[in-house]
Parts: C-alpha cells; sequence; structure tokens
C-alpha cells in the first residue's frame, strides 16, 4: 500500500484502506467502469448509471453521493497525479483500466493527506512493462450492442520499461438514447538513469464523441417503461462529447541512504460540449448548450526521511503542492439539439497551493503512531465577459478558502495476527466552480456565499488473520460535517444551486471477510452500513431537515463473492449485491427500493510457451430484476429514477503473446 506515501502492508496501518489486484480488476470484466471493481469495497457504493454522459456515481462513507455529474468528495489520482481538479471536481472516466494493476481505496480522516477531499481516496497504479516485449489484445460483445476492442504492448529494455495500451468501447445502452463510443489510451515509460535516480512518463487520454444523455425518469414513468428516455432527451437530443489528454512526469531522486526526494509534474487539456434538457434562452438563463475549454497543470515535491528516534524507527514526509486549472466556459441557447445564441461567457481560474507533513514511528515494538498535517488555500477566480444590462449584469467575483487539516492513527499489534487501531481527524471539501455557478434566490451572481464543508471523523478497527487463509477487517466510524454542501432550489431550468446544511452526521460500521476455503474455492463478503442524517438544516423553502436521511446514501450494502478454481485453466463464481433503499431528496418524499442481484461469470484458459489464450462469459443481474441502479438526488420534475439493464451478458476473448 503507498497510502501514506510509503509502500507497506495495509495490515500495519491505523486506517481504512482496501486494494484490488489485477486479478479483480481485469479478469471475467469489460474493463470500461471503475465501478466494476469498487462494488467489493465496503464503505464504497459505485454505481454505473448507465450514462456515459454523466460519469459514475461513487460514494464514500456518504461523501460524494450528492453529485449529479463526475465525482464529488473523493480524491481521485493515477500513479500519483491528481484526477482531480483543484475545486475538488473529478473524471473516473479518464482512469485507463486496461493497463491498471492496482486499485487503492481509502477511507478515513487520513484521506485529507491528498487535499481538498472528505470522504476518500481513490488511486489507480499502472503495470510495469513485463521483462519479454508481450503484446496482449482483447475483443467482447454482449446485450444491447455492447463492444470492446483493446490492445497493450510493453517491455524492457534496459534501462527503459515501457507499457501502453489503446481500448474503443461501443455501446447502444440499455435506455433509448444512451449510445456511447469512448476511445481510451495509456503509456508509461520508466527510465532507470542510475541506481538513484528514476524518471517516470505517463500519458493518457479519453475521447468520447456525442455520447448521448438519456437522463432521469419520474416514478410513473420508470413503472411504464424503464428503457425510455426522460423528457426533454430527444427533443433537445441532450449529448455529451469529451476531449481529454494528460501527461505528467516524476522524478524519484535517492539521496544517500535515508533520504528520498520526489518531483512530480503534469499538464492537461479537456474540452467538453454538452447540450441539455431545455433551450436556456430566458433573459436570466445562461443556455441549455455548455462548451467548456479547459487546461490544467501541477507542480509537486515531497521528501522522505528515515531515522531512528529513541532508538525505534521513523519516517517522515513533507511536501508541497501546486495545482491549477484555467476555463474559458461559454454558454448557448439549445435549439432543438443545435448551439444557438451566446448566453455566458466567461474566465475561471482555481488554484490550491498546499504543504502537508506526515510522521509515521514505532515507538515501541507493539505500538505505531501515524500522524499528518496539510494546510489546504484554494483559490476561485471568475471573469464575467457576458454583461447585458440589468438582466445580465457582471458576474465576476473570487474567493479564497483556506484550512488545516490534522490527523492522527495509533495502532497496537495484539499478537502477530491481530492489530486493533483508532484513528481521528478532519477534512476539508471546497464547492467545484459547478456548484459556485448560480445564487438560491435567483439573484445574478456566483453564489461565493457558499462554504466550504468541514467535516469531523473518528474511527476505531480491527484487522485480524482469525486463521492462516482468513482475513477480517472491521472498522467503526462517526463523521460529523459543518457546512455540508448539499443541493438548493433551481431558480431556473438549468441552474442548480447548493447551499449548506450546518451539521450533518454519520455513523457506520464496515466488515470485510477474505477466505480461502480450500479445494479451489474462495469466499469474500463486505458489508456497510450507515446512518447519515441531516442534524441541524433548514432548507431553502423554510422547512426543517433534522433527522431526514441524506440522499443517494443506502443505508446498508452487501457484496458477497464464492469463486471455485477446480482446475488451473478454468475458474467459475458466482456474486451477489444487496443495497437497502436510498432516499431521492432532502425531504425523503420517495425512494428507490431495495434490490438484490447476482452474477455469474466462467473464465478458461489455454497456454503454451510464449503464448496465452482466455475466453470468458458473464452473466449480469443472472435472475432478470427490475430496479434503479441509481438516482439522482433532488432532480427537477422529480426525475430521480436511473434504471439498471435487465439480464444482460459478455462473451470475451484476450489473447497474449511474448516475443
Amino acid at each position: 500500500m503507498t497510502a501514506t506515501r510509503i509502500e507497506q502492508s495495509s495490515f500495519d496501518l491505523p486506517l481504512s484502506i482496501d486494494s484490488l489486484d489485477i486479478e479483480k480488476i481485469h479478469d471475467q470484466q469489460q474493463r470500461v467502469n471503475i465501478s466494476e471493481s469498487l462494488v467489493r469495497i465496503p464503505g464504497v457504493v459505485a454505481q454505473n448509471r448507465q450514462n456515459y454522459a454523466q460519469d459514475l456515481q461513487i460514494s464514500s462513507r456518504g461523501f460524494g453521493a450528492r453529485s449529479t455529474f463526475g465525482i464529488r468528495g473523493i480524491r481521485l489520482l493515477a500513479d500519483g497525479i491528481p484526477a482531480t481538479m483543484p475545486d475538488g471536481q473529478g473524471q473516473a472516466a479518464t482512469f485507463d483500466l486496461e493497463s491498471a494493476r492496482r486499485i487503492e481505496v481509502l477511507r478515513g480522516p487520513f484521506s485529507a493527506i491528498y487535499g481538498n477531499a472528505s470522504g476518500g481516496v481513490i488511486q489507480v497504479f499502472s503495470e510495469e512493462g513485463p521483462a519479454t516485449p508481450t503484446l496482449e489484445t482483447g475483443l467482447l460483445a454482449g446485450t444491447y450492442g455492447t463492444e470492446r476492442a483493446s490492445v497493450k504492448f510493453g517491455g524492457q529494455d534496459n534501462p527503459l520499461n515501457y507499457i501502453g495500451s489503446l481500448s474503443r468501447f461501443d455501446s447502444d445502452g440499455y435506455r433509448e438514447h444512451s449510445a456511447v463510443t469512448r476511445e481510451t489510451g495509456s503509456a508509461r515509460l520508466r527510465w532507470s538513469a542510475n541506481t538513484d535516480t528514476t524518471v517516470t512518463l505517463l500519458v493518457n487520454g479519453l475521447h468520447q464523441g456525442d455520447t448521448q444523455d438519456p437522463l432521469g425518469l419520474t416514478r410513473a414513468k420508470m413503472e411504464e417503461d424503464p428503457r425510455q428516455a426522460g423528457t426533454g432527451a430527444m427533443l433537445f437530443n441532450t449529448r455529451k462529447s469529451i476531449a481529454h489528454l494528460q501527461g505528467g512526469l516524476t522524478l524519484e531522486q535517492r539521496l544517500g541512504t535515508d533520504d528520498r526526494l520526489t518531483l512530480i509534474g503534469y499538464s492537461g487539456q479537456r474540452d467538453v460540449t454538452q447540450y441539455l434538457a431545455f433551450a436556456g434562452s430566458g433573459p436570466t438563463q445562461s443556455g441549455g448548450v455548455i462548451d467548456l475549454d479547459r487546461s490544467f497543470t501541477g507542480l509537486g515535491i515531497r521528501w522522505t526521511h528515515r531515522s531512528r528516534l529513541a532508538d525505534m524507527p521513523y519516517t517522515m514526509t513533507m511536501g508541497v503542492d501546486y495545482d491549477n486549472m484555467y476555463e474559458r466556459r461559454r454558454g448557448f441557447v439549445n435549439n432543438n439539439g443545435i448551439a444557438g445564441e451566446l448566453k455566458r461567457d466567461e474566465d475561471d481560474r482555481v488554484f490550491d497551493f498546499d504543504q502537508y507533513a506526515q510522521l509515521e514511528w514505532r515507538f515501541a515494538p507493539r505500538w505505531r503512531v501515524s500522524t499528518g498535517l496539510r494546510h489546504n488555500r484554494v483559490a476561485f477566480d471568475s471573469k464575467d465577459y457576458f454583461i447585458t444590462g440589468a438582466s445580465n449584469p457582471d458576474d465576476s467575483g473570487s474567493a479564497i478558502f483556506k484550512k488545516t487539516n490534522p490527523m492522527l492513527g495509533v495502532l497496537y499489534q495484539w499478537s502477530d495476527s491481530v492489530n486493533l487501531y483508532a484513528n481521528a481527524g478532519q477534512g476539508f471539501e471546497t464547492p467545484t466552480f459547478a456548484e459556485l455557478a448560480y445564487r438560491p434566490d435567483g439573484s445574478p451572481g456566483l453564489n461565493f456565499s457558499l462554504r466550504p464543508s468541514v467535516s469531523r471523523s473518528s474511527e476505531a478497527g480491527i484487522k485480524a488473520f482469525v486463521t492462516p487463509t482468513a482475513r477480517v477487517n472491521a472498522a467503526l466510524f462517526r463523521i460529523r460535517a459543518y457546512d455540508e454542501i448539499v443541493t438548493g432550489p433551481s431558480p431556473a431550468p438549468g441552474r442548480n444551486t447548493f447551499m449548506n446544511a450546518n451539521l450533518t452526521t454519520r455513523d457506520g460500521l464496515e466488515l470485510s471477510v477474505d477466505n480461502d476455503l480450500g479445494y479451489g474455492v474462495h469466499a469474500y463478503l463486505a458489508y456497510s452500513y450507515i446512518d447519515a442524517r441531516f442534524v441541524d438544516y433548514v432548507n431553502f423553502s423554510g422547512t426543517n431537515l433534522a433527522g431526514k436521511r441524506i440522499p443517494g446514501v443506502p443505508q446498508t450494502t452487501i457484496y458477497g463473492e464464492l469463486k471455485w478454481r477446480p482446475l488451473n485453466d478454468l475458474v467459475t463464481a458466482l456474486e451477489a449485491r444487496r443495497v437497502s433503499s436510498i432516499a431521492v431528496n432532502d425531504e425523503n418524499a420517495d425512494t428507490a427500493e431495495a434490490y438484490t442481484v447476482a452474477n455469474w461469470r466462467i473464465g478458461l484458459e489455454q497456454g503454451g510457451r510464449g503464448w496465452r489464450l482466455q475466453e470468458f462469459l458473464r452473466i449480469d443481474n443472472l435472475f432478470d430484476k427490475t430496479y434503479a441502479g441509481s438516482v439522482i438526488v433532488n432532480a427537477n420534475g422529480g426525475a430521480y429514477f436511473e434504471p439498471a439493464p435487465r439480464r444482460n451478458y459478455i462473451i470475451g476473448l484476450n489473447a497474449r503473446f511474448e516475443f
């Protein structure tokens, strides 16, 4: 694990963290959405919305559930380089799962050591090229016109290690007006100049042209026909186009035997055009077509020192991060799917400048302490060029949010097979530029009265090998979030606003059991319980919502898997997932019903000298359930529900050749 920026066993860390290896990411999976693997992680709710125009819906301990597009409240990184912008908005679609070898998921207070995030950190690490030049190809096909083709090539040519991949995914979609074509690619070059110096170049790209957006459905429409598109999707031809390219460079320099210096630099460009389900032509409206031109850069420097204190080993890490995003944002009238008159024109910039320090010290033979401190400074600035008079005055503005967040964890080694731990800390989450865009009262100008959220968390847990082949992790946590950012009123179509809830709480339990039963049988269980509620919150209409459930957060989730490998070249598994009911809005006026679904998969493998073939079949929703797989929190017009597919399958072939 590298959650504390130092590779070490997760068993010895005083925090909740899980790792998904390459087998769980790749085998019998589409390798399209990170949600395919994240369903195994307790405390994390990862929903494939069947809407590639809006990305996945991922929450961690209830943080991020409010998001209607993109990822909020969770920090995303790829090989140490941020996939989350400085304002806290991230896109999981940029992860290339074809070349991923490990996914780490961190929950709890120590998430704050990575910056502007309250709920957790998700890191994806790329494969290294194999020792022998190797070519891998893959093909799959399935229900609803689903197809995917991929190619990957890697190797080692001392002192250069290299790997690169390309893939294309096409689907007509389960629902009407939900077709997608997604092309992704990545490359990783690692040059070992000598035993002390290593330079790594990383490049990744994503292209999605005119990805259709089926929108949400009201309950009546979902019960009538869950495959239909939502109101306005066809009339306004709702869709999104994305072009994303990012590159990064990492220099690792060993300074003697006890010190290491790491330098990180990255830069990228992201262009987005999105057609919404309304015209946006009113005098105070900013159009139904969003056009974003975004560039982003970042720099980081980290120093790691190992030594001894009171004759016991410790590791200290100190660093500085700078991240900058510049965005040219324009809005146009949506004339039934055609961009019309200009309605919005502005330059938006946000940057952070953060400093952090961490210390890990084994201060006694059975005791370990981990502590950290991060100072966050996030600055927003907007320059408005669309000024037409009283109805559209100059909406320019700026704001700076600052916070210093401490965290502390202690681990006690009860025995060689049992560790007990506890931790506490503070998190910080700023609003994103999208959340600052409009004021709840409908007046002009950016909503700089929206405050960042501050969360205070505590956690206690146990990590144990109850037998040599069975590991159990359990954690109890309590979170109090002050000024949590929640959805506000919509004074006009397309004007989603946000406000602060004075106090919310989250009390929960996470449990996972991983057990090799022998005879080729492996069992895994992940259970989560969370009671997430408003404690002090009066909404925009004056309604006291104290005691109401936080929408978008299921109270319980259960994932179970029973895998059997009777032969080295044959594996089959049953998966089951249970999600309890989910409140769809702050008032808890309706819920998405609880559901239980089962999946089945089987894989075959053949190989010889220098080659290997893998075939697989996967059937999801084995018993053909009808249910809402995700919800759009506080959606306008009651269009909360996003139906999940009925029974569906994929069949695939992967081939590997060594040269």
